[in-house]
């Protein structure tokens, strides 16, 4: 249990949250939610023993386990399952006791370093690790490479790996999503509503807090108040609470008035002298009930194209995907292959656009979902095929890098002017209002910007050009629950073309009439919702899945954000998972396991090293070469499993 008693937070001279009264119990998994600023992050810092209370306690059991994502992660060497594993230190600790014994030869500290290997369950930590960077997208060959060849959005998801590897009683989980894709998001959200532990989660993705939570904190006013129930529970209670009080405070507001006027009218009758007194009493004595002050309502406004022509832009029969001599970006890794060929990611694809169409893109992570967008926009020449665009074709492209494009030490004014030299300051101020960027803010540097702000900015410069077509790639990853809303609201009444890809569902589900599905090197349209979608998924047949994870590192892999990426489509796979595969697969896990026991059990008997050690050396061979048939195994069933 964590309980808060007459807790107080500060942080400089803001008092962020007072008068909290709470407790949080094993099991329960809390959204904790609030507009940005209002401690939620403070809060975390708190419970982790950062920062100490302004006033009030903050108790934790003793020996209590926390976990938490890393916020920063050094460039390091080390390949990124072994990176993983060490988030569960006592497993890490007897592997490397297991290591060291070995190297000097003392066979007595290799069973001792054995029998805490069964202790702590180190035997099948690699195949858990491997399980979890499979979850977040990683795929085998991609496990072994080093951290310091992936990009910052896949150091993330590492940070993220190594959280949810480490043992924990409290699991606290700021922004989880931000990096992640959608089936990433999909897999993340089954493993937490399996977790034992008590989970504490920051999030604006009001469908993956809606899914995964059982309380909802929410941070409002300095103060901190416990719903049960998910995030729409929360906010259909809230929105229960706030009208009571406002008839609460108008009946009394009513009864003040009443009283106040009898007051007026007998306070000089000598015959009412008694009944006003005895009203003054009771008014002074009368509950004040705050109003409801309606909070600062964030709008965003996409102004209308200049032009808007029928048939905006077509791809017919496009070959889409990376030239010979495309280079790498800062943070890629891995064998580009054959200098000589280009790396083909989708064939054939036709694929077009018209006023008023709103296209949500769907596919596995690294399928070429970037790469189809990227073609749209023309930064990537075609392989092959026709890219048709209109005359008047104004586009707007939001990147996955677009928020770190914007430059530092700048203002919004001068990034605008920047884009129209001619246009005058009022102009700019009037048009950064729309987007709250009011007064001053438009002359302030960007440097001591939030990330939402940031993100808010660069779509207000995309705005700011009037595009017929939105591209926007990722959008939301550092917007928070009221930005999105008013994001979906401003796409709703945009008239244009959209296309998005987006791992938040609520925006992508708000925005989008059709879907279409990148996958297996083919671009198709989706009939289907969401949860068809996350069906599809988990059911895609393993050889499907290998064809995307395989290959290599492909010029899409790392172009796309230096991610695991597909190779070139293989064969399109039967559509259900084959029962005989899979009682196979199954048969071979327990064969393994069960030859791994037995020699796990005969290196725990100290007899077997009196001989100098042979046969413990022959042993732990075996041992080593049956872990890694073991964890190829488990994957190849976890893969069957979707």
């Amino acid at each position: 249990m964590i309980s808060f008693r007459n807790f107080a937070l500060r942080r400089g001279e803001r008092l962020l949250l007072s008068d909290v009264d709470l407790s949080l119990h094993a099991g329960w998994r809390v959204g904790v939610v609030g507009r940005n600023g209002t401690g939620k992050s403070s809060l975390f810092a708190a419970v982790r023993g950062e920062v100490e209370a302004d006033r009030g306690d903050l108790d934790l059991p003793s020996r209590l386990r926390i976990a938490s994502i890393a916020q920063e992660m050094p460039s390091l060497p080390d390949p990124a399952i072994d990176f993983v594993l060490a988030g569960d230190a006592a497993v890490h600790a007897a592997l490397q006791a297991e290591a060291n014994a070995f190297a000097a030869e003392d066979w007595e500290a290799v069973a001792e370093a054995h029998q805490k290997l069964e202790e702590v369950g180190g035997y099948d930590g690699a195949a858990r690790a491997g399980k979890l960077l499979h979850g977040l997208g990683f795929p085998g060959e991609a496990q072994q490479r080093p951290v310091s060849s992936f990009s910052g959005g896949w150091r993330v998801r590492l940070n993220l790996a190594r959280a949810l590897m480490t043992p924990s009683d409290v699991l606290l989980l700021d922004e989880p999503t931000n990096h992640l894709d959608l089936d990433a998001v999909l897999w993340l959200e089954q493993w937490l509503m399996k977790y034992q532990g008590t989970l504490l989660l920051i999030s604006h993705d009001r469908e993956f807090l809606d899914n995964v939570n059982t309380h909802t904190l929410h941070l409002h006013g300095g103060r901190a108040k416990l719903y049960i129930g998910n995030y729409t529970a929360f906010e259909r209670q809230r929105a229960e609470q706030l009208r009571q009080q406002q008839i609460q405070h108008e009946k009394v507001q009513a009864e003040r008035a009443h009283l106040q006027s009898f007051i007026d009218r007998f306070k000089a009758s000598a015959a009412k002298a008694a009944q006003a007194q005895s009203r003054v009493k009771r008014l002074a004595k009368l509950a004040d009930t705050e109003a409801v002050r309606a909070e600062r309502e964030v709008r965003i406004d996409f102004p209308a194209p200049v032009k808007l022509p029928h048939a905006l832009l077509r791809l017919n029969h496009a070959d889409c995907g990376y030239p010979p001599a495309a280079s790498l970006p800062a943070g890629g890794a891995g064998d580009a292959g054959d200098a000589g060929a280009a790396t083909v990611i989708l064939r054939d694809a036709n694929f077009g656009l018209e006023a008023g169409d709103r296209i949500g893109l769907l596919g596995p992570n690294g399928a070429g979902k970037s790469t189809l967008v990227k073609s749209l926009v023309g930064d990537l020449a075609l392989l092959g095929g026709e890219r048709y665009a209109h005359p008047d074709l104004r586009i707007g492209y939001f990147a996955q890098h677009t928020v770190e494009a914007l430059v530092a030490g700048t203002s919004p004014i001068d990034h605008l002017r920047e884009i129209s030299p001619s246009a005058s300051t009022q102009d700019f101020r009037n048009f950064l209002g729309k987007w709250s960027f009011p007064g001053d803010r438009a002359f302030e540097s960007i440097d001591g910007f939030s990330g939402g702000e940031r993100a808010r900015l660069a779509l207000a410069l995309i705005a700011w050009r009037q595009p017929n077509v939105l591209l926007l790639d990722e959008p939301t990853n550092h917007l928070d629950l009221e930005m999105r809303e008013a994001l979906a609201e401003a796409l709703s009444d945009f008239p244009g073309a959209i296309v998005l890809v987006s791992h938040d569902r609520h925006l992508i589900g708000l925005v989008s009439d059709t879907y279409w599905r990148v996958a297996d090197g083919v671009v198709q349209p989706f009939d289907g919702d969401l949860d068809d979608y996350a069906a599809w998924l988990r059911s895609r047949p393993q050889d499907a899945k290998a064809a995307e994870a395989s290959g290599g590192a492909s010029a899409a892999k790392q172009a796309e954000a230096a991610a695991p990426a597909p190779a070139p489509p293989a064969p399109a796979a039967k559509s259900k998972v084959n029962p005989h595969r899979l009682s196979k697969a199954e048969a071979r896990v327990a064969e393994l396991e069960a030859g791994l026991a037995g020699i796990e059990a005969e290196l725990a008997d100290p007899a077997i090293y009196a001989d100098g050690g042979t046969r413990g050396q022959e042993l732990t061979r075996r041992q080593q070469a049956l872990r890694r048939e073991l964890q190829e195994a488990e994957e190849a069933l976890l893969d069957l499993y979707g």
